[in-house]
């Protein structure tokens, strides 16, 4: 990266030590959530909000493949650690299959 792309900076103008961004990210969490909240695994580490937003989008059925583009990962790697996280959207596929009237009804 060159310089001046960074928005936080560490002291020589690279990048900020991961501790230094922990610190911040636990007193804004600090500030902002509830005790409970805060003693909850809500948000304890930065990278939950990308694996929280990576989940979202497959669950809102924006296909892997994208998905993977975005989030920079190849879609074999995204779908090792999402797949599992994938929820909600059987009933949806199951109306898209039937629509098509090519496939047998599928059994709940």
């Amino acid at each position: 990266m060159k310089t001046g792309e960074l928005l936080f900076q560490g002291e020589k103008g690279g990048m900020l030590a991961g501790s230094v961004i922990r610190r911040a990210w636990r007193s804004a969490r600090a500030e902002v959530l509830t005790p409970d909240e805060f003693a909850s695994p809500l948000g304890r580490r930065v990278y939950d909000l990308r694996h929280t937003c990576l989940t979202n989008w497959l669950n809102d059925g924006i296909p892997p493949a994208q998905v993977a583009e975005w989030a920079g990962n190849s879609v074999p790697v995204l779908l090792a650690i999402y797949a599992r996280c994938i929820a909600g959207q059987l009933q949806d596929l199951k109306q898209r299959i039937l629509a098509r009237k090519d496939l047998p009804e599928v059994a709940d």
